[in-house]
């Protein structure tokens, strides 16, 4: 929906091809953090949006490291003036989509429900795709949109490069009591002693809480997720009465992996968001690298679309490509500097973070070290424009 956008901003028609039902039910909270960066961004592709989503969604006042049990570092966030962005937002992907749906709408975007693809042939002059009920499309660009499983990278022939976690995260969703509600606070629990030494991660977002918890080498993920293996340990770690306000439960293991290559050798398919890379939910690196990707597909298009050499678009094409291959290798290294962190396996982590614990009432910097660790650098690719 973003690419969409973005090329109405630059007056091109936009069709959005979905494989799903438009009733369809997305369960989750999924992709809840949106930076301030992302949100100007969507604010710049139709004006308001930015500030809709973000008062959809809530900025925590208040953000705290736990090592423990322990208090080893609080920020406590300045307030932003009415009229301006806040530093982020946190919502449910649901309601982020039901914004930018509307957006879409407004701006003339075509949905076409139920039109799974199955097959894409590209030629020189452009592309076709063939849907699972025999309906063919002839465009002269596609934007791959379609997640981790991306029907149009596989056809395009080209593979994810990467690693993967040996450990696994379950994520829950609790719905937040409204007549007793936490204190609004992001926190992160470095070896919670209520459960075994595992870390834990407390993120509000609009209408609830997201618990993530980090399981160890050995643990059986079967345990710990299900309704059933959640409500085991979430009385540990979280008030008892949200053990019956679960709304959602999903495991992952920390993914870094990116798409050897952004486009196709005809240079008509541009690749953007999973489809292009996946990258674990800590440091928010997947839908705030995603927005990017996908206005800088929709302006390498533009600019090929408007002209009439065919070297120059080709070449358009490809700076779309190499940009965000570097933001996407940027990330996939930031990722592995969180999990490094995380899993505090090596002798270097390990002894750093004690000392940092040890040391951070007299110096906050070690503190402040401590909170930024699980969620990899926060600066970008010096040669990018966009922080993601």
């Amino acid at each position: 929906m973003t690419a969409a956008l973005a090329l109405r901003r630059y007056g091109i028609s936009a069709t959005i091809l979905e494989a799903e039902p438009r009733e369809r039910i997305r369960p989750g909270s999924r992709a809840i953090y949106l930076h301030k960066a992302t949100l100007q961004m969507l604010d710049d592709l139709y004006v308001g949006l930015g500030f809709t989503l973000a008062a959809g969604g809530l900025v925590w006042p208040v953000k705290r490291t736990m090592w423990r049990g322990q208090d080893v570092y609080v920020k406590r966030y300045a307030a932003y003036a009415p009229d301006a962005l806040p530093p982020f937002t946190s919502l449910p992907q649901v309601e982020a989509e039901r914004f930018l749906y509307q957006a879409c709408l407004d701006s003339g975007v075509e949905f076409v429900w139920e039109m799974p693809v199955e097959e894409v042939r590209v030629d020189q002059h452009g592309v076709t795709m063939v849907a699972a009920n025999g309906r063919v499309w002839r465009t002269q660009y596609v934007i791959g949109a379609d997640g981790a499983s991306s029907v149009i990278r596989h056809q395009a022939g080209i593979k994810m490069e990467g690693t993967r976690s040996t450990n696994t995260f379950v994520v829950v969703d609790v719905q937040e009591d409204p007549k007793n509600p936490l204190p609004i606070e992001r926190i992160f629990h470095y070896q919670h002693p209520a459960i075994g030494g595992r870390n834990v991660l407390y993120v509000p977002f609009a209408g609830g809480w997201r618990v993530d918890l980090q399981l160890f080498d050995e643990d059986d993920p079967v345990k710990y997720s299900g309704i059933a293996g959640v409500q085991n340990w979430l009385p540990k770690v979280i008030d008892p009465k949200y053990a019956d306000r679960v709304t959602w439960v999903s495991t992952y293991q920390f993914l870094q992996v990116v798409a050897r290559e952004l486009t196709d050798e005809q240079h008509r398919l541009l690749f953007v968001g999973e489809a292009a890379h996946l990258f674990a939910p800590f440091g928010a690196r997947g839908l705030n690298s995603g927005v990017p990707d996908a206005v800088a597909a929709a302006r390498a298009i533009a600019v090929a679309l408007h002209t009439e050499d065919k070297t120059k678009a080709w070449a358009a094409i490809q700076v779309f490509a190499q940009e965000r291959q570097i933001a996407a290798q940027y990330n996939r290294a930031a990722a592995g500097v969180a999990l490094v962190h995380l899993q505090g396996r090596s002798l270097g982590i390990s002894v750093k973070r004690h000392i940092a614990v040890s040391l951070a009432g007299i110096w906050p910097s070690l503190g402040r070290w401590l909170d930024e660790g699980p969620y990899g650098p926060k600066s970008g690719p010096p040669q990018l424009a966009t922080k993601y």
